[in-house]
């Protein structure tokens, strides 16, 4: 009786710990899981998985917003309400500065973000090429690319000018009216070693190299081209160093830079991808990487500040690796991985260090008040890239103080953002323009909010601008600037802080719904 008494007390005190064991594993599972999951790395992707209709639409609206800015003699123009327009830019200087893209809802060429576009764009094709290709987005992107690079190549005309303007902002701003049938004159501006502009100068140089890498394989030819151009605008900027707002300070009221240093590393950061030529690495990793870099100090991405972004492209390096990297170089390029993962952690909303920018739900990251959806959008992007480059490297957590967190933890974060932008907000309304069944209708637009049959000359078209009817034409795949803080937005044309696409917007967008567009792809190498 005695025996059977301690043998059922001993049972009961087993099961006691069992259940007991159980309930810790699951908390310690559930912990794991609130700080990214397990220390295993997750399978490697491999080729672009199933396709995600959400992302996939969105992605071909987004693409079309090129299209609707193009400049020039069109070639298969699927915009209905577009024809050729400023054919004579640059003809004051002997160029065809006819192609590029107008920069907004104006009709300025301002060669700064448009170069930032371009890089963004190439970035995106030389990533997420394979994802664009399954959903025929591809070939599009690349010839908006071209369009934008050919102007380039013409604004170059020697190795230390470059146009970096076409048009006079002030005489712009005055008038309303189509692209097709404007009137206002069309002066050029331009860099030289007299009147210097670094941060202009370094970014057309990231454009080119990164470009070059695009068309390095489907034609040689023109990516030689381009990478020559590159390396003689990076040599300009470098050696000229000043700040085009210094030189030009008509440029600050739309397009003023806060310092060159992000785009100088930038460029070479590109220009080491685009050729393998080690003084390209050790310009960003040694003397001018500990000048500019800011390592530690986390920033926003954006067409003014490529720190963010360089830190990200340059942890490639440090994931991939590379042929003969210094010691030295490696310390470098360890500060650029540490300081883009505390970006990384920044960005997620359940890390100790999240930003409070945010908006007032907490859902969307908020910067500025103006063009607000550029910093989320573009955060979301480095988010996309750094988290595949973990995936496709094995690597399984990302540490964020004593808090670690997944691949998929930033994955989820890049998500969040890009469905914000497409309905999943506040207001249930899609910030895309032509995706979804709300959207903005008096986008702040000149060639979108006038009938292409109107008659008007430079300043009888503001009475479309005024007009209580929404937009004849659709401004289609524009993402407009974005809500206030509090989430509120104001659908009127004169409401240029909100309503205002822009063609760098176009290409952050289509970076991120490049990487959301299937379910699984692997990191290539683009070098």
């Amino acid at each position: 009786m005695g025996e059977k008494s301690r043998s059922r007390g001993w049972c009961g005190w087993f099961l006691v710990l069992v259940i007991l064991a159980l309930v810790v594993g699951a908390v310690v599972i559930t912990v794991r899981k609130k700080k990214g999951g397990s220390d295993e790395a997750a399978p490697v992707p491999g080729p672009p998985g199933a396709t995600v209709k959400k992302y996939a639409d969105a992605l071909k609206t987004a693409m079309q917003f090129f299209d609707v800015q193009k400049s020039g003699k069109l070639v298969d123009n699927g915009i209905s309400w577009r024809g050729d327009s400023a054919l004579k830019d640059g003809s004051a200087a002997d160029l065809d500065l006819s192609k590029g893209m107008y920069d907004a809802g104006d009709h300025m060429k301002f060669g700064f973000p448009m170069a930032f576009t371009a890089t963004v764009l190439s970035w995106a094709i030389l990533e997420y090429g394979d994802q664009m290709d399954t959903v025929n987005q591809l070939e599009p992107a690349k010839d908006s690319l071209k369009w934008i690079t050919d102007y380039f190549i013409n604004a170059h005309p020697a190795e230390n000018v470059l146009y970096i303007q076409v048009g006079d902002s002030k005489a712009d701003h005055k008038c309303w009216d189509r692209p097709e049938v404007m009137t206002e004159k069309r002066p050029l501006t331009q860099i030289n070693t007299t009147t210097p502009g670094t941060e202009v100068a370094a970014e057309t140089a990231a454009a080119m190299a990164s470009a070059s890498l695009v068309f390095k394989k489907t034609d040689s030819a023109y990516s030689d081209k381009l990478l020559k151009h590159a390396q003689q605008l990076f040599t300009f900027a470098d050696k000229y160093r000043h700040s085009y707002s210094l030189s030009i300070p008509d440029v600050q009221t739309y397009y003023n830079s806060t310092g060159y240093g992000d785009e100088l590393l930038w460029a070479a950061s590109w220009l080491y991808h685009a050729t393998g030529d080690q003084s390209y690495l050790q310009y960003v990793t040694e003397h001018n990487g500990k000048a500019f870099a800011q390592w530690g100090s986390p920033t926003w991405f954006s067409w003014d500040n490529k720190l963010a972004g360089t830190q990200v492209l340059l942890s490639r390096l440090s994931f991939f690796g590379s042929k003969d990297i210094s010691n030295s170089q490696k310390s470098g390029l360890q500060m650029y991985r540490k300081t883009a993962e505390a970006v990384m952690c920044g960005l997620l909303p359940d890390s100790p260090t999240a930003t409070e920018s945010r908006t007032e739900s907490g859902r969307l990251i908020w910067v500025s008040e103006w063009n607000s959806l550029q910093h989320p959008v573009a955060s979301a992007f480095l988010a996309a890239l750094y988290s595949d480059y973990m995936l496709t490297s094995r690597t399984a957590k990302l540490s964020c103080d004593k808090d670690s967190f997944s691949p998929a933890d930033l994955r989820k974060f890049a998500k969040s953002q890009a469905d914000y932008v497409l309905g999943d907000n506040p207001l249930k309304m899609s910030f895309l323009v032509g995706y979804g069944d709300k959207y903005p209708q008096y986008v702040h637009h000149r060639g979108a909010s006038i009938p292409v049959d109107a008659k008007t000359g430079c300043t009888d078209g503001f009475q479309w601008l005024v007009s209580d009817e929404p937009n004849p034409n659709l401004a289609i795949g524009g993402l407009v600037g974005g809500p206030f803080k509090n989430e509120t937005y104001i659908d009127s044309r004169n409401n240029s802080m909100q309503g205002e696409p822009t063609t760098y917007n176009s290409a952050v967008i289509v970076g991120l719904l490049s990487s959301l567009v299937t379910t699984s792809s692997a990191v290539l190498s683009f070098t």
